[in-house]
């Protein structure tokens, strides 16, 4: 057998292997986060439902999703458990950026092009236009098969 045929399959056999184990990584990560539910805490459910953990089971977890409404959610439903600041913060409605220092997002690019001296110009010269339709009129051919006008 040659090396050149073993290659391909040697190849991905390790992607494949590179692959299964940071999807275990994944899974054990949030195996972990799960286990850290304690009663009291914040939680995000994967259908992006905020609840407060009141008792946590085997497999299963019981939240308060409003005063006195409680709820039963498997553990796998739950996406994220949440610090206590984050999860007040969220549940009081407060902005995350009350302090003002929110991240400005330009609407265009223009504002990365700002300061360049180098600019392409786009606009139209009338003239320019007005020599390129001259010159498409004086030719002999009527351009449409190559034929010449009688």
């Amino acid at each position: 057998m040659d090396i050149a045929f073993l290659f391909p399959f040697i190849l991905l056999i390790g992607v494949m292997f590179l692959m299964t184990r940071s999807a275990k990584n994944r899974q054990r990560e949030a195996l972990a986060m799960r286990d850290s539910m304690q009663p009291g805490s914040g939680v995000r459910t994967i259908g992006g439902l905020y609840a407060e953990v009141k008792e946590v089971r085997e497999d299963t977890v019981l939240v308060e999703i409003a005063p006195g409404v409680h709820t039963l959610f498997a553990k796998n439903a739950i996406g994220a458990v949440l610090d206590a600041e984050e999860y007040a913060r969220i549940i009081s409605g407060e902005d995350a950026y009350a302090d003002g220092e929110e991240p400005v997002v330009p609407d265009d690019a223009s504002s990365l092009t700002e300061g360049e001296e180098k600019r392409i110009g786009l606009d139209k010269n009338d003239a320019e236009d007005r020599g390129r339709t001259e010159s498409r009129d004086a030719r002999d051919d009527d351009g449409e098969n190559g034929t010449a006008k009688s």
